[in-house]
């Protein structure tokens, strides 16, 4: 690919101008729009600190000042230096005490001006520290930085007429600067405070906005995360009767294997008899650690877990999962979990993955009354990881397959669900940046396909959920 000579300068300068920026933004101040504010600010005051006593000192060397000018040149410089303890004020989180002193030592110079050359036409430093004054102090300061400034010219026009010895065309001339100097200065202040109160308004009216909606994503999440808990305690019922039947296997194996004793020949060696009872014991403790398995397993699904993003490897956790799965259908379904080999990270929440499934696969049994097939199973495709779990179930017509994902939506009758786990499923997904689809025909079946991003970042083995 071509590079480009000036390419490289430009990156560069545009790293320089963030860097710059970011330092300038970096002050102590609470408001987000002071921080911003406080980086124009501070160029201002390095600009003003620099260029005005640079200025003077130019017209001094070249002899272009007036003797009688030089008090208004030392207040000046005087004034523009000030612009850097403005500077070390705002860096020290201080900017409406910056502002102040600015907006004092530009009055102050002005009012020298004034006095000492009369009233000047430029009036750019004057409307410069009413505008400051107004968005950053706000409208008292604006009004009362408006009645300083119409001092500011008495002063200037109370020095005309001392310096004039026409008096009486000084008075005249003072009669037309005065009103006109007025009414500017009041329809720039009346346009700022109204133009500085819409702003604020509009500030304070987004302020609210975010709040709200700050409360309502809580409320959101909230409400979410009881849904899900209300899941997990449906899925839980749902899974007693197949954990029911497996404890009462469990406890059938254990009861034969005691009733071993009873069996023992007697009139054999007592090495055989206690070869017996032994065997009959390890019986006992395997059935107990498969029952102890089990009651873990749906004692940790149940349990109330605040929501935690991890890396969480799609094979292992159907692994994982899958006696749990097998809990939720009857003997006359064949449930087939298949994943592709190898890692298939994703980010979610371990324990709501696993509710989803769990929801899913609840549905499948629903579908399957005379018995029939769940598959699930895991791939990689297109750099993302997808899902499918199909049931040769009774299917769902149009209709009701366009309307599965709205909450309490639910076909089965009252009191046998929420109409709650695949809006939560589909809530999941869809925050997990993922999508979920299903396909169903009638007298065929369901399918399910879920799409979700795959992991950038594949964690290393102690830190992929399993």
């Amino acid at each position: 690919m071509a590079t480009f000579p000036f390419s490289r300068p430009r990156g560069r300068l545009v790293d320089a101008f963030e860097r710059i920026s970011g330092w300038l933004q970096h002050v102590p101040l609470a408001e987000p729009m002071d921080r911003r504010n406080a980086a124009t600010l501070q160029v201002l005051f390095v600009f003003l600190g620099t260029t005005v006593p640079f200025n003077w000192w130019r017209h001094l060397q070249a002899d272009m000042i007036a003797p009688h000018l030089r008090p208004f040149i030392a207040a000046d410089v005087t004034a523009a230096l000030l612009c850097f303890v403005c500077f070390w004020l705002i860096r020290r989180g201080a900017l409406r005490g910056a502002i102040a002193l600015f907006v004092t030592g530009q009055l102050g110079s002005a009012s020298v001006g004034y006095a000492t050359t009369g009233v000047m036409l430029d009036q750019t430093v004057q409307m410069l520290a009413l505008a400051i004054a107004g968005l950053i102090l706000g409208r008292r300061a604006l009004w009362v930085v408006f009645l300083m400034l119409l001092g500011v010219v008495l002063i200037g026009i109370g020095s005309a007429l001392g310096s004039d010895a026409r008096t009486a065309r000084a008075i005249d001339r003072a009669s037309v600067l005065l009103p006109s100097f007025f009414m500017s200065y009041l329809v720039i202040t009346l346009v700022l405070d109204r133009s500085i109160a819409a702003l604020r308004e509009a500030l304070a009216e987004s302020k609210a906005r975010g709040t709200r909606l700050e409360n309502e994503m809580r409320e959101r999440e909230r409400a979410q995360a009881q849904l899900i808990e209300a899941q997990k305690l449906e899925a839980t019922g749902r899974l007693a009767s197949g954990v029911a039947h497996d404890f009462d296997n469990i406890l059938a194996l254990m009861s034969a294997f005691s009733a071993e004793r009873h069996r023992v020949d007697p009139s054999a060696d007592a090495r055989t008899r206690e070869q017996a009872l032994v065997d009959a014991l390890e019986g006992v403790e395997a059935a107990s650690r498969r029952g102890m398995t089990l009651t873990r397993q749906l004692l940790t699904f149940a349990r109330p877990q605040p929501a935690q993003i991890e890396t969480v490897d799609v094979g292992a956790a159907l692994d994982a999962l899958t006696p749990m799965l097998r809990q939720t259908f009857g003997p006359d379904v064949r449930l087939q979990v298949t994943h592709a080999p190898g890692p298939l990270p994703i980010r979610i929440d371990r324990h709501q993955f696993d509710l989803m499934l769990l929801n899913i696969a609840s549905n499948a049994r629903d579908a399957l009354p005379d018995g029939g097939r769940f598959e699930v199973s895991a791939s990689a495709v297109d750099g993302e990881i997808e899902l499918r779990l199909r049931d040769d179930g009774t299917g769902m017509p149009e209709a009701v397959r366009r309307r599965i994902f709205e909450p309490f939506f639910s076909t089965k009758p009252a009191g046998s669900g929420t109409g709650l786990g695949l809006a939560v499923a589909h809530s999941l997904v869809a925050s997990a940046g993922g999508s979920i689809e299903v396909d169903s025909v009638p007298g065929t079946g369901t399918t399910f396909r879920i799409r979700l991003p795959r992991a950038d970042v594949i964690a290393q083995p102690s830190e992929v959920s399993t």
